[in-house]
């Protein structure tokens, strides 16, 4: 293999060696090696020209600068047997928590089947994953838990102890860009929904350990919704423990640094309970609880906008403790309470808008108050 260094051209007048402009056309059996570095490291600004690329070793990918944040490029897709796969775990069963674990294929349509099961019974025990691992953390088993626990994706199996949040908390809203998993919120009362926090935390998927604080939010939010980009992770609604009542805030954070989170706008709906998820550009957020009242609703964002959300459409009904995972293309709610559990599962198209159709059935029995994750959500 032999190597050129333009370095070594020079002009005919002997000064430096000439510019290439307009289509230059490389042709070789070899490869090209772009820049490469941290995302701490990703350079921006003005003078960063849209369509630069450079190689991300943090997460193994390359990216392009969008003109105001990097976007990462999916050179493979995550699918495994035919196809991207969501995961729901614990949640409210016929006897109360449960330890199973299920799982689905969003491209098909069908009932879920059996993954396996957590270390034990949990409510409200929320995850977040990378392409290879799914992470879940708190949950309430009679009292606020701290335990976080994860699983290999791409195969069955029981789930492991990973490490430990730094306080017993139900409900997180939980995010990831495919490195960290952050966790958001969170209720530390036994059984009360109105003990919110505004802590934000954070782990390393690929590794195990307890989590790291990450900053604060700017309310007090239990059972909150996380959606995410590459980038950004938001936290919306949940019920506000400063107010307490339900509030339709949304508070967004750079995943990849520290810091306290930035208001971003408005849900149409003050709700908790309810479900999300996000493609790359877009998320949402579909159903939950406002006062007595179970909603229907769902609602949309653009992410890498700061705005109010936008509606979306509707569930079948109004349900409470509802959850939802995501891949690129459709999100998928399962399960809550109707006023009874379902075991109802219902997908959206996240590029349109519309109302939801069904998908198939959570087996073996209705579910509610679950985690759910995917290998292929919006921050991947």
């Amino acid at each position: 293999m032999s190597e050129i260094k333009f370095s070594n051209f020079i002009n005919e007048d002997g000064s430096n060696g000439p510019d290439l402009v307009g289509v230059t056309t490389f042709t070789s059996p070899y490869y090209f090696v772009p820049p490469s570095g941290t995302t701490a490291q990703r350079p921006s600004g003005d003078g960063l020209a849209p369509g630069t690329l450079r190689f991300n070793t943090d997460i193994g990918r390359l990216e392009v600068w969008r003109g105001d944040h990097w976007a990462t490029i999916l050179g493979e897709s995550p699918n495994l047997n035919g196809g991207a796969r969501g995961i729901s775990a614990g949640g409210n069963g016929p006897g109360g928590a449960t330890s199973n674990i299920q799982y689905f294929t969003f491209e098909t349509l069908g009932n879920t089947s059996t993954f396996g099961a957590l270390t034990g019974g949990f409510s409200y025990k929320y995850g977040t994953s990378s392409t290879t691992r799914g992470v879940f953390a708190g949950g309430y088993t009679g009292s606020p838990q701290t335990g976080i626990e994860y699983v290999t994706i791409s195969s069955t199996g029981n789930s492991i102890s990973f490490g430990s949040l730094t306080s017993g908390r139900w409900g997180v809203a939980a995010c990831s860009n495919g490195t960290r998993g952050v966790f958001m919120g969170g209720t530390l009362g036994p059984g009360t929904i109105t003990l919110g926090e505004n802590f934000i935390e954070y782990v390393t998927i690929a590794s195990t350990g307890n989590a790291v604080d990450f900053g604060d939010l700017n309310y007090e939010p239990g059972a909150a919704k996380g959606i995410e980009s590459s980038t950004r992770a938001l936290c919306a609604g949940g019920y506000d423990d400063v107010v307490n009542s339900g509030t339709n805030r949304i508070d967004f954070i750079t995943m990849s640094s520290t810091g306290n989170a930035t208001d971003f706008g408005d849900l149409i709906t003050a709700s908790y309970t309810g479900g999300a998820g996000s493609s790359s550009t877009r998320g949402v957020f579909g159903g939950g609880t406002v006062g007595p009242t179970m909603v229907n609703s769902i609602d949309f964002v653009t992410i890498a906008t700061t705005a109010n959300a936008q509606d979306f459409g509707d569930l079948a009904t109004g349900r409470s403790g509802t959850d939802a995972s995501s891949s690129k293309t459709r999100c998928v709610f399962i399960g809550g309470e109707t006023p009874v559990s379902t075991n109802s599962m219902e997908y959206i198209t996240i590029a349109s808008t519309g109302n939801a159709i069904d998908f198939g059935d959570y087996s073996p029995y209705a579910i509610s108050a679950h985690g759910q994750i995917s290998n292929a959500h919006g921050g991947l």
